[in-house]
């Protein structure tokens, strides 16, 4: 079962004048298959609509953010904001999983966290807001969950390679992830990993898929190791300052 769509009005701070609209913008096609709805009841044209939003706000701040980046460089940090496991990412932080309409196929094969369901109904939360509230609306919901903390979604974009860079410039030892177990039914499986560098443990992450975990546990890697440079080298003491002889 979907929760109350109020509960998630109220978490992205947007009333809807329309309540038919938001209701397509969770509505998967899944669900609208299984009631025989028209094609048209389920949220895949506002996500059509909601990418091209997405693309259109993300440029523009990336665009004045960053005024002496070329537009290789943009294009690069726009693609890893607006792609698929980042959009679930941002989805997560509004449990919007938790508000989907799915098929009961869907829901028993765990569709609520698929990263592919969730990304797709962020897109098209942001085409009914478009819709329903114009541009300035959609913009600002974009700009306050999706365009926030740059420089964290970056690296949890890339983790993997930018661990892996972080790591080959400081040591000879190897980078490895270990799985650390699996749990849930096998449709429903969770991942937890952990990745080492040497035998030490620097991060660990959980995901619904193996490759989903080592990228949140790399995440954490670099967030460690990033935390490590900031703590101060103890200071050393002399034991025999201020005494005599």
């Amino acid at each position: 079962m979907s929760r109350n769509l109020k509960e998630l009005e109220a978490c992205i701070g947007y009333v809807f004048s329309d309540k038919q609209l938001m209701k397509r913008a969770v509505t998967h096609s899944s669900y609208a298959n299984e009631h025989r709805l028209s094609k048209m009841e389920c949220n895949e044209r506002l996500e059509f609509l909601g990418d091209s939003v997405l693309e259109v706000v993300s440029s523009d701040c990336l665009y004045h953010k960053y005024p002496e980046k070329p537009e290789g460089d943009l294009t690069k940090i726009r693609a890893s904001i607006v792609c698929e496991p980042t959009l679930a990412y941002c989805a997560e932080a509004l449990k919007l999983g938790e508000y989907l309409l799915l098929g009961k196929g869907e829901e028993g094969t765990g569709g609520r966290g698929r990263a592919s369901i969730v990304s797709d109904a962020m897109e098209a939360l942001i085409g009914a807001i478009y819709l329903d509230g114009g541009f300035a609306n959609a913009k600002e919901f974009i700009l306050r969950f999706i365009m926030n903390d740059l420089e964290h979604k970056q690296l949890f974009y890339d983790s993997k390679t930018i661990l892996q860079e972080i790591v080959q410039g400081r040591t000879d030892e190897p980078l490895s992830y270990e799985l650390l177990q699996e749990k849930g039914p096998d449709h429903n499986k969770v991942f937890e990993t952990q990745v080492l560098i040497g035998k030490k443990v620097i991060g660990k992450g959980a995901g619904r898929t193996k490759k989903a975990a080592e990228q949140v546990a790399a995440y954490h890697g670099i967030l460690e190791l990033k935390s490590m440079e900031t703590v101060p080298a103890p200071k050393s003491k002399d034991n025999n300052a201020g005494k005599k002889g």
